[in-house]
């Protein structure tokens, strides 16, 4: 391993700032605003903050003190420790490639959807013409704009997995425009990265900001927040809420992947980490709740408005029905109407009963429809955008947005593949520029697979199946290993030794019994939630149905799912069982008399 001559942030702004654009990603915005709706609303707040005190915090803090001791990559880092965890660097490389792969088709879509943006209307806000120029397409007409633009013109969706078809153009043009931008941003290492993340790091807040003041003067958007901050508590009991806050906590802080050691190997040898990681982990939170106000004001707005059309509607039927006068029932009037005129005619009513049921008017149950990942992020944002004034120059804003926080976090998930392997000499002699490129590339090669009219299911694949299992396999194995194999008394002398002090009582405590304790729970409720969950299943798009359709993977499929999680998790023992052989061969050879030369000089 090479660590010598090693460059340097040029400040500790940078690295903060580092932290914070790969930590604050698309989960802060799409998944932790779905979890909050899920449970009660600001009710989760508390379940997600004492995980953050428990698990996300100290865990955060070991990772980055590890990178800065020493100075190495994640390979190298854990294989200094001992030859047999060098199997965890390992895995957080796989780990991160496969996350890079179908990440930066998420960045492609915002691409799409923002050079989109530049239209006089927006095209997810009318259904297109059909062929014969007779009306609306039937399959945007039985669905939505926003949903047909997504499904048919951005993913150009085949109708499952096993249905196949060639590459979206526009959508593969976009990949490569992501994956060059991507290359730009980290061609010259931490040089190039450290300037990029001024912008990165800060610039979304700017936007969420922006997006706050008109989202919190939007009509409607009082009863969004209203929700938001109405806790119910009775959530606090369920079990399910405590495992999503570890879960979210987790994975929005990016541990196990290696990007944080990446980062914190190019520190100074005294540079303050602690601070650094209680400050990045604050950030952090901080934003998911700051993006769930804005998000839930979004929300109300767009719950107000469908609960408006829904009424106005119910009050159409009923002056029809009832052949009233046009003002004779307002808005506000509707419900007591309905059941003034059920009682009044009974019979008449019940010809009408069907409709007046199925299209039942509730704010509440609009507000309660939980929608997470890119169903929130590109079609019900896409709603909420096309009904606002300016919509265009709304549109910008939010997928620029989404942009430079999917690309700050590239950052991180490429530098998590690229430092520890740059950290072995044969690879270090290769420039920045040609090796960087080179693993750009072999990504976006891979990730046009995405591209294809099945390639949204393969992506839900590996969204749901790369990078959950084995990341929590690996803290597991990383919090294990430096409590009881490296030693927390080693580990404290190193921290002393970068710090000037020892870490107090709750860092000892949470690394030697409560995060592995957690980490042990969560990774068997994952083992028991896949056993019991029985076949796999995915949302396959049916376009005669306008809507998604719950569908069971293909054994293709579930065999690819297998391969996904024993893939990364399996380099643990192959490397360690490798360092043991490896090591048993050198002590034979070692071992192996020499042998005595005959031939007199």
């Amino acid at each position: 391993m090479e660590k010598d001559g090693r460059p340097n942030w040029d400040s500790p702004m940078q690295f903060v700032l580092a932290c914070v654009s790969y930590a604050v990603g698309l989960g802060n915005v799409w998944r932790f605003p779905y979890l909050c709706q899920l449970h009660g609303g600001g009710g989760f707040l508390i379940p997600y903050l004492i995980m953050l005190l428990l698990e996300g915090l100290p865990l955060f803090y070991m990772e980055l003190a590890i990178g800065q001791k020493m100075r190495l990559g994640s390979i190298g880092a854990w294989t200094s420790i001992s030859p047999y965890l060098g199997g965890l660097g390992l895995a957080s490389v796989v780990t991160s490639v496969y996350l890079c792969l179908y990440y930066n088709v998420i960045n492609a879509w915002s691409f799409w959807y923002l050079f989109h943006s530049f239209q006089s209307v927006l095209p997810w806000a009318v259904c297109p013409i059909n062929s014969n120029r007779t009306g609306p397409t039937e399959e945007c007409e039985v669905a939505t704009p926003t949903q047909y633009f997504f499904y048919r013109e951005t993913l150009n969706i085949s109708s499952s997995i096993e249905e196949n078809g060639g590459i979206h153009t526009g959508q593969a043009l976009c990949l490569v425009l992501a994956w060059a931008i991507t290359y730009l941003f980290i061609v010259r290492g931490v040089k190039s990265t450290g300037k990029v993340v001024y912008f990165t790091a800060t610039f979304p807040y700017l936007v969420l900001f922006i997006y706050l003041i008109r989202g919190v003067t939007l009509h409607g958007a009082i009863n969004g927040l209203k929700y938001m901050f109405t806790p119910k508590m009775a959530e606090l009991a369920n079990p399910r809420a405590w495992i999503n806050a570890a879960t979210q906590i987790f994975f929005s802080l990016g541990l196990g992947f290696g990007s944080l050691i990446a980062f914190a190997s190019y520190n100074q040898h005294n540079n303050n980490f602690q601070n650094q990681a209680i400050v990045v982990s604050l950030i952090n939170s901080g934003t998911s709740i700051f993006a769930s106000i804005v998000t839930f004001a979004i929300y109300g707005f767009k719950a107000t408005l469908n609960y408006e059309n829904c009424l106005d509607r119910m009050r159409i039927l009923l002056l029809n029905t009832f052949d009233l006068a046009e003002d004779a029932i307002s808005m506000d009037g509707v419900l007591e109407w309905t059941e003034k005129l059920n009682t009044t005619y009974p019979e008449q009513f019940a010809q009408i009963a069907d409709k007046v049921r199925a299209g039942e008017c509730n704010l509440e149950k609009e507000l309660d429809t939980a929608v997470e990942g890119t169903g929130l992020a590109f079609i019900v944002y896409s709603e909420a955008i096309k009904n606002m004034p300016l919509p265009q120059l709304w549109s910008v804003l939010y997928f620029f947005m989404l942009l430079l926080l999917g690309m700050g976090s590239m950052l991180g998930n490429v530098t998590a593949i690229i430092t520890p392997l740059r950290d072995f000499k044969i690879m270090s002699r290769m420039s920045n520029e040609l090796f960087s490129g080179l693993v750009c590339v072999f990504c976006l090669l891979l990730g046009l697979g995405f591209t294809t009219t099945s390639g949204n299911y393969w992506f839900t694949i590996f969204n749901d199946y790369a990078a959950s299992f084995s990341l929590l396999f690996i803290v597991l194995i990383e919090v294990i290993a430096v409590s009881y194999i490296y030693g927390i008394k080693r580990f404290e002398k190193d921290i002393e030794d970068m710090l000037g002090h020892r870490p107090n009582w709750y860092w000892k405590i949470m690394w030697a019994v409560t995060s592995p304790l957690l980490l042990i729970g969560l990774f068997i409720f994952y083992i028991i939630n896949y056993i019991q969950g029985g076949t796999p299943t995915y949302q396959a798009w049916n376009k005669e149905l306008g809507e998604s359709v719950v569908t069971e993977y293909p054994v293709f499929g579930q065999v690819f799912i297998v391969l996904l999680l024993v893939s990364s998790v399996s380099c643990v023992p192959l490397t360690a069982l490798y360092a043991f052989c490896r090591k048993r061969k050198d002590r034979a050879y070692e071992k192996r008399p020499s042998p005595v030369s005959t031939v007199s000089v």
